[in-house]
């Protein structure tokens, strides 16, 4: 549905379309969102698509892409995370977030990166499994510390057979999969057998485990039976709605996650209910069965459409009883308790923001302040952070980091200026969104070169505040330099305004640490090997995944480097050639 000048009002799928389009004219709604949108139609353009499924793809990825501002725009940034068991004679067990790919085993998704951290603490325990990389486990010529305190079984060193080591890994893998039961009856009967066969030694350790598996057990809350399913319910708020759904694998309850999906006023429980659905599931696999704390007008339409998706039945419904109605209400319970913390957060936010206008001298509070900081070891590897925040806290999606060369190694100075060119020479060609506010991680000198970088651009409509740390550089004591003042500003220390700042810059610190840190290890891996002739980054990566490191390919043999895939008796030569002359 269009309005003047085209536009984009609102994004809809219907199987009866004539009925649906009908519904928003021949009668009243009540709802003054829907009169509110009806008023400003011009037209309307229809899409056919040969399924629901279609349908379903179409609307979400439409609604994701273009914003229509009577539709629910429901964000998630990342993927969801799996613990993931990789296809190795020793198999390690891992937190994972991407696309599925090869022979590992992927188990999930989980509600968040807390419950698959737990889980892989629990399995740790009870099965000894290793969570090292291949290359680490590739070159250990004794235990390391996880196998000091029972975190593993030593696999890398031969203190586990590899029969020993994969019974572990499906037992582990059996609980993944919601089989407890089962498995725990199974170790309690080779227990009784180890014991009877007098092999006391293994007795003693499947008791551990057993004791330990049913420990693990009991702190997850069963929902009775080996089910599948998610519970979603919605806490209505007139403009900040909050959704919570619950996550069920195997009939053990793995967490909840609260999303708040961006939504017109006044928008109907049902409607934030089948969008957000129709957008969760897109890029996620639906469980077997979804209950859902409202009614749906078109629940078989989006039945059938994640049926489809899915390859198999999936159920929506709302309950009426029993073990799934008490699921429900725990999670409204919880979305309610959310979205009171979420509208507490909210009312903070909007008293840092107009403290910050104030303090400023600003017209409107800010909808977009930006940060930049660098980060470096003596000179080495120097990234500059950009980190990004809006009226709702981080906006991570637009988090950018920027590495800086070309420059004398150490010049904080230039690498600023050099990071908020790059930033801002894309804004001059018509790329990106410009900052009310624009903060400098440093002092005169980082202000004055982020100055510099705007003034070549022509770029003078920008807020630019530095933050330098006081005399004691105690938080707190913060000083604010602004181009027009020539006295630091200096905000109270419980000033709201600065508790914003001081987030914004510690994020600004905490992104530049870590993208120099990995920029700096990345070097350090490679260090070397990328000077040598005919060395080029398919064999650097074969001579990594072989060795593990730079310092085991110095330590290493002109045959054993020959026999590396790729790895010529010349390059081989010309390689040791290059560590050892």
């Amino acid at each position: 549905m269009l309005g003047a000048n085209d536009e984009l009002l609102y994004v809809g799928k219907a199987r009866n379309l004539r009925r649906r389009v009908s519904s928003y004219f021949l009668r009243a709604s009540g709802n003054p969102r829907i009169e509110s949108m009806v008023s400003q139609i011009r037209r309307i353009e229809v899409t056919l698509t040969h399924t629901e499924d279609e349908a379903l793809i179409l609307e979400a990825t439409l609604i994701k892409d273009l914003k229509p501002r009577y539709n629910i725009y429901y964000r998630d940034d990342k993927s969801y995370p799996y613990v993931r068991i990789s296809a190795h004679e020793f198999p390690r067990i891992a937190y994972y977030r991407g696309a599925k790919v090869g022979k590992d085993q992927y188990f999930g998704p989980f509600p968040s990166a807390t419950a698959v951290r737990d889980t892989l603490q629990s399995l740790q325990k009870l099965f000894l499994l290793r969570p090292c990389r291949d290359t680490f486990m590739a070159h250990r010529d004794r235990p390391c510390l996880q196998y000091q305190i029972k975190r593993c079984s030593a696999p890398c060193v031969g203190l586990i057979s590899a029969e020993d080591y994969a019974r572990d890994v499906r037992n582990a893998a059996r609980l993944l999969q919601g089989k407890g039961d089962d498995l725990s009856q199974e170790l309690t009967h080779e227990m009784e057998q180890a014991a009877e066969e007098l092999d006391f030694e293994r007795a003693a350790k499947l008791r551990d485990q057993v004791a330990a598996l049913k420990r693990v057990r009991q702190n997850q809350a069963m929902t009775g039976g080996a089910q599948d399913l998610d519970v979603v319910v919605v806490a209505p708020h007139q403009s900040s709605s909050c959704v919570t759904v619950i996550t069920v694998r195997g009939g053990v309850n793995l967490g909840h996650k609260s999303y708040f999906p961006k939504h017109p006023p006044q928008t109907d429980e049902a409607d934030l209910l089948e969008s957000f659905i129709s957008q969760h599931y897109l890029s996620q696999p639906p469980p077997a069965e979804i209950l859902l704390s409202h009614d749906l007008e078109e629940a078989e339409l989006l039945e059938q459409a994640l049926s489809q998706r899915a390859g198999r039945k999936v159920k929506v419904q709302r309950p009426q009883r029993g073990i799934k109605l008490r699921l429900l209400d725990m999670a409204a319970q919880t979305a309610a308790q959310a979205l009171s913390t979420h509208l507490i957060e909210a009312a903070s936010m909007d008293e840092r923001l107009l403290e910050l206008q104030n303090a400023l001298d600003l017209e409107r509070p800010p909808q977009r302040m930006e940060c930049f900081d660098i980060s470096h070891t003596q000179g080495e590897r120097a990234v500059a952070s950009c980190v990004v925040f809006n009226e709702d806290g981080p906006l991570k999606s637009a988090y950018r980091k920027f590495n800086i060369d070309g420059i004398t190694p150490g010049d904080d100075y230039a690498a600023i200026h050099q990071a908020v060119y790059r930033r801002f020479s894309k804004l001059k060609s018509g790329q990106g969104q410009a900052p009310d506010v624009l903060f400098i991680d440093g002092g005169q000198g980082q202000l004055n070169a982020a100055l510099a970088a705007l003034d070549e651009l022509e770029i003078d409509s920008l807020r630019v505040v530095a933050i330098a740390k006081g005399p004691t550089r105690r938080p707190g004591l913060e000083e604010l330099l602004l181009p027009e003042l020539e006295m630091p500003l200096r905000l109270p220390p419980d000033s709201p305004a600065l508790h914003l700042i001081q987030r914004i810059r510690d994020e600004s610190h905490r992104f530049a640490i870590t993208g120099h840190r990995g920029r700096r290890e990345k070097a350090r891996l490679v260090s070397g090997l990328d000077e040598i002739e005919g060395l080029g980054p398919a064999r650097r990566r074969a001579l990594l995944r072989a060795f593990g490191g730079v310092a085991q390919i110095r330590r290493t043999s002109v045959d054993d480097l020959a026999a590396v895939e790729g790895v010529s008796r010349t390059l081989a030569e010309r390689i040791y050639a290059y560590f050892h002359d």
